[in-house]
């Protein structure tokens, strides 16, 4: 009986033993980091991978996560250089970079955090106008980074970079700046407008030009061809006149047929509208001639 309840007890002793050693085993995922501490005092950062802790000895004092974090803070009043209050709110990029540090360097990160960077912006605010709140927030947003990044080093914490989310001038401001925007865009809608019309009327000017120079070469086209139809007309009287005298040349008729061509030439003449014929003494002579030449045809 005895070494039965000594084997069930021993079963029982093997099998704490072994949820023991189960539950002391640590898998550490990624971009994650384990710091341990060994009777109280730090011990140890684990990284990825397996690991084993030592039962009641060993303890996971703080699980890290080594990824990127966006701290986002409530608006915080701020007073600018000329005395204008204003509301800023502001998102914090930081990343751990140092699990030891940052577990043991301060109590609440992120509540220093937000305190330290509500400080910055105070100080950084306060030196400068309104104007150049709302025009220079990349500036503002490369000091702030900086000091942040320098004031939580020992923290174990980088800052990667810090945005202004909102700026919010009273109110009264705010409609004052709406108003000029406002003006601003109607100004440019007016030059806008002036540019276009001014445009179209340029536009509308060269076609017109375009047109005229068109057309004037189109008049100027119609002139020369109807020039060079004249200049074919003339040629071809002047080389048909050419070719009559050729084969009158060649023909070479004697001085009746000549005279008798003259005679027919002075009858159509005087068959036209004129009321009145002065007959030279040159033609008279011809036209007997004529006669006579006809009458001794008619002989034949």
């Amino acid at each position: 009986m005895n070494n039965y309840g000594g084997l069930i007890a021993l079963i029982l002793a093997a099998f704490v033993i072994v949820v023991i050693v189960i539950r002391n085993i640590r898998i550490v995922q990624q971009a994650r980091a384990y710091v341990i501490e060994y009777l109280g005092a730090y011990k140890t950062t684990w990284n990825v991978g397996l690991h084993f802790k030592i039962p009641f000895l060993e303890k996971v004092a703080k699980v890290v996560s080594l990824k990127e974090q966006v701290a986002d803070f409530p608006p915080q009043p701020v007073i600018t250089k000329d005395n204008v209050t204003m509301q800023i709110d502001t998102v914090v990029y930081f990343q751990i970079t140092d699990p030891k540090l940052y577990t043991y360097g301060i109590e609440q990160p992120m509540v220093a955090i937000e305190n330290l960077a509500a400080t910055t912006l105070r100080n950084i605010i306060g030196d400068l106008e309104l104007d150049q709140c709302l025009t220079s927030r990349d500036i503002i947003n490369t000091k702030m980074r900086a000091i942040l990044d320098e004031a939580t080093d020992p923290w174990g914490i980088k800052v990667n970079r810090v945005e202004l989310k909102n700026i919010l001038p009273p109110k009264e401001i705010q409609n004052a700046m709406e108003k000029q925007m406002k003006a601003e865009r109607e100004r440019r809608e007016a030059i806008l407008r002036a540019e276009g019309e001014k445009r179209a009327a340029i536009l509308e000017a060269e076609g017109e030009k375009e047109s005229a120079i068109l057309r004037a070469d189109a008049k100027k086209q119609q002139q020369i061809l109807e020039a060079e139809g004249e200049a074919a007309a003339i040629l071809k009287v002047q080389q048909a006149t050419a070719e009559g005298i050729r084969l009158i040349n060649e023909a070479a008729p004697s001085e009746a047929v000549l005279r008798i061509k003259a005679l027919e030439a002075f009858t159509t003449a005087s068959q036209g509208q004129a009321t009145k014929i002065i007959i030279p003494s040159e033609i008279q002579g011809l036209a007997g001639l004529a006669t006579g030449v006809i009458e001794a045809a008619k002989d034949k």
